[in-house]
């Protein structure tokens, strides 16, 4: 590519105040393209910290795939209205815009204006394509409903649960987001990127269920995983997506051919074309008069095999009254076309299937028409012995098999009927199979649990030499994107010398309509079975099954090294690798609420006169309540819930053990937090020691009249100027000083505390004085009498004695302040993420830009009460009755 950015100067603050903060470009392909703008526009939208820059691969195909040479327009657009594309993209400065609500509402603004600005340089009615990479999908989706959009096209899009659920507004957009989707008219396609996506779970980016909403078809909405995807074939990682080349080239081409479509059913033609990876809008079949047409009839029980055919033949295949009533007549064609399916690239090679019967009138003649096909795709076509897809390489657009599959009509069984294959080819390279598959289907009753108690395995029946599919159902297998297993092929003779077979042995595993999973099959190697159809969190809808799995095996059925038997064992690094990439914020959540339960059992206990400190709590909570805990998680998990609720795995019992686990990992990090916590404070009580001991001021009589000022001049600032996660994160620090602080004071001589600073109701060891509190209480009312003179002798006693409850005190305090020091970093992870977002705005943006959405003083003023108030007493936080 040759990439070359224009700035739209002249989109500025007089079409958006956010001009000062974002930026609109213009991509033009040096030497292929003029810098003015003169075709179809295009939108394309960056996402989390993403860069308008990410544009250039796409935009770099369209040209060089609308241009044959510099300026020469290819013969695949010639004369047919179809324009070049201009793309435009914004720039968002890498704003992290998954984290943040107001900030995707920004965005959307900006994009909105750009949209307008855009077409402000085209003629009327002209309307724009637009792009959208991760959350950009979402703030495309957020400028429907308008008539100025005339599709979408996301790439690894969360649709239906938001990456990072860490600000409530987030949710907001994206319940509206949900409407739009379910009744906007303008097309929309999500492509996936599947297991290889490591950034966001895949079955967030499935497009909603519309259910019977939608039978007439006035919604397109169309999801595919690149791995369906005709020409790809594999998963995609999050940020390959947009430049991925067998991903790239087909969105390009889809996004020129939108611009000659004149309707939303030519869009959804044209979408489905370039971006439907198992299913096409066929042409309605014609008849076809065939009747002087050189043909060949085969034997019966015989394929029919072509490699490099020439000329034009009819080959007809015998269709045996004996034969099911639900076989299939199947047909694989190799570097040619089914029209109107082919490989991109491909030869002049082109079979067209028929029926035929015998004309009542003319016992000799035949009439065909075009068999109507249950499946018409390209299948991949990996060479044996080199990987598939190949390493940083992947497919040629070239390869592909086109895969025919037609149920066969019923026939009276007095009249002669046959298959039908027009074939037209011109000696090069390129093969033709067809063949009947009689085989019924495998079915198995292996479950998950089966699997679990030492694997399972499937032996199949024999294919036969001439079979070429072969087709596997598991009706009780538990289908779920937390569960990957392991499927391991074996063969009947893996050491015999075989030929080279015009198919090698291909599995299809599909579990979504749009997703599909191709697999060689090879003696002893291990595949990876898995799906995004149904998953935690995630809606149900009708294509979301949580059992079931469709396995289809194809080849050219020669008979060699042919696999018998599948052996299915449960993958458990890539299960737990699935689990902990699914469960972050629950584990947050969970951890939260372990913290709340050691304060809870903290302050029980401090009610008998003693707060443990954090090491006991954990172990009272280890041993006491913990146990009863995992049962009851293991209860709730069983229940039928709605995914939105607790482990959203809908009560599976395979799932079951899972809350026990996470609440075991949540007290792991908790315990691991607390000794970060520790170490983190170790150099603050070294430098603390370096300091005078009564440098701090310690009050616990009342407010003083510098604490107000700070507090009002601290809710002003983040009124006007800070986001409140700023203050939150001061109030942490703060009282990770106060706790570092006070764990080292211990009382010198000559500054006993007196008995009436000292807290009465926190003072347990005050009744072995051998005074009462009420005498305490008046001793400075009373003058001293000289018959009081021995009471005197005991003061030093008192003093000893109130000394050791300020100690006492002091104690207590120290370990409440520890337990809410460990309550408030497990808060951070819920301010931290909008504090990120704040600095990377001031830091791309400029330090005066506004930060909206985060001024709410309201929710931070609490902990500002806690630390100050925690700050200054030295004793029990439930000390004090106000």
């Amino acid at each position: 590519m040759s990439p070359s950015y224009l700035l739209q100067r002249e989109f500025n603050s007089s079409w958006t105040p956010l001009a000062y903060r974002y930026s609109l470009w213009l991509y033009r392909e040096v030497g292929w393209e003029s810098n003015q703008a003169m075709g179809t526009p295009v939108l394309f939208i960056p996402g989390n910290a993403g860069s308008s820059h990410q544009v250039r691969s796409i935009a770099s195909s369209a040209a060089r795939q609308y241009f044959s040479s510099p300026s020469v327009i290819s013969s695949d657009f010639a004369g047919r209205g179809i324009k070049t594309l201009d793309f435009f993209a914004v720039e968002f400065n890498e704003d992290l815009s998954a984290f943040h609500g107001p900030t995707l509402q920004s965005q959307i603004e900006y994009s909105s204006a750009a949209i307008r600005y855009i077409l402000s340089h085209y003629p009327r009615n002209t309307r724009i394509v637009v792009m959208g990479h991760s959350m950009g999908g979402v703030v495309g989706t957020a400028l429907l409903p308008s008539d100025d959009i005339s599709a979408l096209i996301t790439m690894s899009t969360p649709h239906t649960l938001p990456p990072a659920r860490f600000d409530a507004r987030v949710d907001e957009l994206y319940q509206r987001n949900a409407e739009l989707l379910a009744n906007d008219p303008t097309p929309i396609v999500s492509i996936c990127g599947g297991a290889t996506d490591m950034m966001i779970p895949s079955e967030s980016c499935i497009l909603p269920d519309l259910g019977d909403v939608n039978l007439e078809g006035t919604v397109y909405r169309r999801t595919v995983f690149t791995s369906a995807l005709e020409g790809a074939w594999t998963g995609v990682g999050h940020r390959e997506m947009v430049w991925c080349h067998q991903v790239r080239w087909r969105v390009a081409r889809a996004a020129l051919e939108l611009g000659g479509a004149k309707s939303n059913t030519d869009m959804a033609v044209m979408l489905d074309k370039w971006l439907n990876g198992d299913s096409h809008h066929l042409p309605p079949a014609t008849a076809v008069d065939i009747s002087e047409a050189t043909y060949e009839v085969l034997p019966e029980d015989m394929n029919l095999v072509l490699k490099k055919p020439t000329g034009s033949r009819m080959y007809l295949l015998p269709v045996q009254h004996a034969l099911d009533a639900n076989a299939t007549f199947v047909m694989f064609v190799s570097r040619g076309s089914i029209p109107p399916i082919a490989p991109q690239h491909s030869t002049k090679l082109q079979a067209s299937p028929h029926f035929c019967r015998e004309l009542a009138t003319a016992p000799d003649s035949l009439s065909c028409v075009p068999l109507e096909p249950s499946i018409l795709k390209l299948l991949p076509s990996p060479l044996p012995g080199k990987p598939f897809p190949v390493p940083d390489e992947g497919s040629d657009e070239s390869e592909g098999v086109v895969l025919f599959e037609a149920a066969l009509p019923r026939i009276p069984s007095a009249e002669g009927a046959w298959i039908g294959v027009n074939v037209n080819a011109a000696g090069e390279d390129g093969w033709v199979l067809g063949g009947f598959d009689t085989t019924q289907a495998i079915q198995s009753d292996i479950s998950a649990f089966d699997i679990l108690a030492g694997g399972a395995k499937l032996l199949l029946q024999s294919a036969g030499q001439n079979s070429v599919r072969r087709h596997v159902t598991l009706p009780k297998l538990l289908s779920n994107s937390l569960l990957v297993y392991k499927l391991t092929p074996r063969s009947v003779d893996s050491t015999s010398f075989c030929t080279q077979p015009l198919l090698s042995a291909l599995l299809v595993h599909k579990s979504h309509p749009a997703e599909t999973h191709y697999y060689r099959l090879e003696h002893d190697k291990p595949i990876a079975l898995h799906t995004h159809a149904s998953a935690p969190y995630i809606p149900l809808s009708r294509f979301s099954p949580s059992y079931g799995a469709e396995l289809w095996i194809y080849s050219s059925g020669s008979g060699c090294q042919e696999i018998d038997e599948l052996s299915l064992t449960i993958d458990w690094w890539a299960t737990i690798g699935r689990t902990g990439t699914r469960y972050p914020a629950t584990l947050v959540c969970w951890s939260v609420s372990v913290v709340a339960i050691l304060m809870f059992y903290a302050w029980r206990e401090s009610r008998k006169g003693q707060m443990p400190t954090v090491q006991q709590s954990l172990v009272t909570f280890i041993c006491c309540p913990m146990p009863k805990l995992l049962a009851a998680s293991f209860v709730v998990a069983l229940l039928p819930l709605s995914p939105n609720y607790y482990l959203g795995t809908r009560g599976e019992p395979f799932f079951g053990l899972l809350a026990p686990i996470l609440l075991v990992v949540a007290t792991g990090l908790v315990t691991v937090s607390w000794w970060f916590i520790l170490l983190l404070m170790w150099p603050l009580r070294l430098f603390g020691r370096l300091l005078p001991v009564n440098s701090r001021r310690y009050d616990d009589l009342g407010v003083s009249r510098n604490t107000i000022i700070s507090m009002v001049f601290i809710s002003l600032l983040v009124i006007l100027l800070v986001p409140w996660q700023v203050a939150f994160i001061g109030c942490w620090l703060i009282h990770l000083h106060t706790c570092a602080s006070s764990a080292h004071r211990k009382p010198y001589p000559g500054s006993v505390p007196s008995l009436r600073s000292t807290p009465t109701e926190s003072l347990p060891l005050r009744e072995y004085s051998g005074h009462r509190e009420e005498d305490i209480q008046d001793t400075e009312m009373k003058e001293i009498k000289l018959s009081e003179v021995l009471k005197i002798r005991d003061v030093p006693l008192d003093q000893r004695l109130a000394a050791a409850a300020d100690a006492l005190d002091a104690n207590q305090a120290y370990h409440e302040n520890m337990h809410l020091l460990l309550l408030m970093t497990w808060l951070l992870p819920l301010s931290m993420p909008v504090l990120a977002v704040w600095v990377r705005t001031l830091m791309t943006a400029g330090y005066m830009t506004p930060f909206n959405g985060d001024h709410n003083v309201f929710k931070v003023a609490p902990f500002l009460v806690l630390v100050d108030c925690v700050g200054r007493s030295r004793s029990p936080l439930l000390s004090h009755r106000k």
